[in-house]
């Protein structure tokens, strides 16, 4: 029976660099023969994925909160259920982009949903089911949404909400990293992308007993 994969997920506002960590965290698996797979979300899997189309197409207000939060979970649920705890089961380590905290963040700090009915719908849709290692990308949030205005074409729906909103999560996101020490760390994603990746692979090196 083969030995259970790892399950590690970046976090963190616009334009922190989540998508480059994760690949070059893959890479540096790769170098190791760690066996790993990069996924994300919304998204993931096939049903996630074109829920990932309702979510970030569109309007800046096409949703409400709440049905904007259970939409996120609907395809969590899929993209766990046929793709991470299958990968993990596997033996391979699993790296995703966002996970159930950018609910909280975005959801939550970010459109004002409450936090105990986001913990209902995370309850129904994936228990307790959690990463053993949450890396957490913080910058403030002008910088990260002056990077993502750099790019040739907007990419979600979120890009447009304003400043505010964009700060709420923040904060939400260095709340959840205070509320769960253990399994989250806080890393300064305003450094060089060099210098944010060696951060990160010391980081799940020292988390997760990688020699």
């Amino acid at each position: 029976m083969a030995k259970l994969g790892r399950f590690i997920t970046f976090e963190g506002g616009e334009g922190t660099g989540k998508s480059t960590q994760a690949k070059r965290l893959q890479a540096r698996f790769e170098a190791k023969k760690i066996p790993c797979l990069v996924t994300r979300e919304p998204g993931g899997s096939p049903g996630a994925e074109e829920i990932r189309n309702l979510l970030l197409q569109g309007d800046p207000a096409r949703w409400e909160p709440l049905t904007e939060a259970l939409l996120f979970y609907a395809a969590r649920a899929d993209h766990t259920d046929r793709t991470i705890k299958p990968a993990l089961k596997a033996g391979k380590w699993v790296i995703c982009d966002r996970y159930s905290d950018s609910s909280y963040a975005y959801q939550g700090g970010g459109r004002g949903l409450n936090r105990e009915t986001v913990r209902r719908i995370e309850a129904i849709a994936i228990g307790d089911f959690k990463p053993e290692l949450t890396i957490i990308l913080d910058q403030d949030p002008e910088i990260g949404l002056k990077r993502v205005a750099s790019r040739r074409h907007k990419e979600t729906r979120f890009e447009e909400f304003d400043l505010e909103f964009h700060q709420r999560m923040r904060k939400s996101f260095l709340d959840i990293a205070k509320r769960a020490p253990d399994r989250c760390a806080v890393i300064d994603a305003s450094q060089e992308v060099d210098a944010v990746e060696e951060a990160v692979f010391q980081l799940v090196k020292s988390r997760l007993r990688i020699k």
